[in-house]
């Protein structure tokens, strides 16, 4: 990842708090549940925790209401992209970064809702939001693939350049070596051949592997150099690593950003069908629910 990229994971991490934190307690509620999820429909009428856990109950409810705002938010994403007055609100970066934590939490919230039965229409909603959430995750790993400024606008090869440029020299200076030996220690080779949707994503892959023996391999060098001539404590080899996965990073995302950007365009003509009609299935949902009156709320 970038400079910036890397900046903007430290910046997102207590958002990645809030959203365990979350995630513990739903699937507190669904492990202390056990014994009810596990019975029959017709048993669970009998059970103590049906009031509570059913789909029209005080937890069941609460967590399908919770689940309809955050699918509704998720909307509120694409919105942000494509009106550029809208940023007031926040830069497209931080957005995406609370649309993947609200898109991780969401499943837990639906199972508790659903109390593990996912029939009819609602089953049609959960499955088609689950490829959703699944295609997500995929299209997250791959928009990290795309080097940025920390306002989350894309860097052209120029500035990629300059900025791989940037960290080879600072890397060196940090490990005391050559600005030419880091360069070669930390040139990963491109996997062999391929093209195509699944060719890249298998590149993406494999470079990512590529980098943490390049890394392993610089960390090595410095300890060895450490263990001659102290020009470097462990918190300084640390954060030199980690600035060499950044360059690592940089010189193979700008090698394969044309195939990134055509993965990328594929990925949205799969992921947007099937999220509208995750959508349709959950407000026909609600729409029933409302007028059956199958609600403690009314």
């Amino acid at each position: 990842m970038s400079p910036a990229q890397g900046a903007a994971a430290r910046a997102r991490r207590p958002l990645n708090r809030l959203v365990l934190l979350v995630a513990t307690l739903l699937a507190g509620v669904l492990i202390y549940g056990s014994p009810y999820y596990g019975l029959p429909m017709a048993e669970r009428v009998r059970h103590s925790l049906h009031p509570w856990l059913r789909a029209s109950g005080y937890v069941g409810q609460s967590a399908g209401l919770i689940a309809l705002a955050f699918f509704l938010f998720l909307w509120l994403y694409p919105v942000r992209k494509r009106f550029r007055w809208l940023a007031f609100t926040g830069g497209i970066a931080r957005w995406l970064d609370v649309h993947v934590a609200a898109a991780l939490v969401l499943p837990l919230l639906v199972t508790v809702h659903a109390g593990w039965r996912f029939g009819g229409l609602i089953g049609l909603g959960f499955w088609a939001m689950m490829v959703v959430w699944s295609s997500g995750v995929i299209g997250r790993y791959i928009y990290a693939r795309i080097p940025r400024s920390r306002a989350g606008v894309e860097l052209n090869r120029d500035e990629i350049a300059a900025e791989r440029q940037r960290l080879i020299e600072r890397i060196a200076a940090d490990a005391g070596l050559d600005p030419t030996v880091v360069e070669r220690t930390l040139a990963v080779d491109p996997p062999p051949g391929g093209a195509g949707s699944w060719a890249t994503l298998h590149h993406m892959i494999a470079d990512d592997l590529g980098r943490r023996r390049a890394a392993k391999k610089l960390r090595r060098l410095m300890v060895g150099k450490r263990r001659a001539s102290p020009v470097a404590d462990p918190q300084t080899i640390t954060k030199t690593i980690r600035l060499a996965r950044q360059e690592m990073a940089l010189t193979q995302h700008a090698r394969m950003l044309g195939a990134t950007h055509d993965l990328f365009r594929y990925w949205h003509v799969l992921h947007r069908p099937v999220a509208v009609a995750a959508l349709i299935a959950v407000l026909i949902h609600v729409t029933v629910v409302v007028v059956m009156g199958a609600t403690w709320l009314w």
